[in-house]
């Protein structure tokens, strides 16, 4: 059956996430009824990463399996075709047809999001970046974000999933850099755990406030334990902004 790779976009304000659940409307499901009415048959789709409620995403994958009975839409015109289905604060950015083998969570070798810090609170922005309103010491940030780099266990930065079999992660890049009025952390990991970037982000900022040091933020990192559970950071200022790929993919063959 065809495949399609999606690229998209949304603010995640309004949903509890990514994926289907019960206790409200998703990010998924929005999509996967555009599809549906678009190609007349049920389509589902799988995302490369699972948002968590209210945080977004400029740079998502996502594949969908087209069933046998759907209608023919050019290529060139499904992002427009689906994109008229959707709410305002979806929208699919690129639209290509895909090897049947492709798949946008298993296939996907890096991820990368950006946590957004206002250094200026602004109205505009109150949606997208989190105001942290106590002071803090950046360079104690940044050090704090060095300490959080490279291969570890990050049991003690997550959540308890029980669909996760390890918390092993690489964490190739972890950094910050000034905006304008917005200090942004760019975290880019081979894969990431339930609530990994928050937590990082939410304990490296306690170190920037001198609530704890960096060597027992070093402890707390090697110990992959929950049992002192840093400060969760909010979801808003956090954005998906991309997905890497191998290079060489297999070709879609029609």
């Amino acid at each position: 059956m065809p495949r399609l790779r999606l690229l998209l976009e949304y603010d995640g304000t309004n949903y509890v996430g990514w994926q289907r659940q019960t206790n409200g409307v998703s990010v998924q499901q929005r999509i996967e009824e555009a599809l549906t009415v678009a190609y007349g048959v049920q389509c589902i789709i799988h995302g490369a990463g699972r948002t968590d409620a209210g945080v977004h995403a400029s740079g998502q994958c996502a594949h969908a399996e087209l069933p046998e009975g759907a209608h023919q839409i050019p290529i060139n015109k499904v992002a427009v075709a689906i994109n008229t289905r959707l709410p305002k604060d979806i929208r699919i950015l690129q639209a290509e047809r895909v090897h049947d083998s492709f798949h946008a969570r298993f296939d996907a070798v890096w991820r990368e999001y950006v946590y957004s810090i206002a250094l200026k609170p602004s109205v505009f922005t109150r949606l997208t970046s989190w105001d942290p309103e106590a002071p803090f010491d950046r360079d104690l940030f940044e050090q704090a974000l060095q300490v959080m780099r490279g291969r570890h266990d990050f049991t003690a930065f997550s959540k308890s999933n029980p669909d996760t079999s390890s918390y092993v992660c690489n964490l190739q890049t972890c950094q910050s850099t000034i905006h304008g009025d917005t200090l942004e952390v760019r975290l880019r990991a081979d894969r990431f755990v339930y609530g990994m970037c928050r937590a990082i982000i939410g304990a490296c900022m306690s170190v920037a406030r001198q609530r704890f040091t960096l060597d027992q933020l070093t402890s707390m990192r090697d110990s992959a334990s929950r049992t002192v559970a840093p400060l969760l950071a909010p979801a808003h200022g956090l954005c998906l902004t991309a997905v890497g790929y191998p290079e060489e993919l297999p070709a879609d063959p029609s």
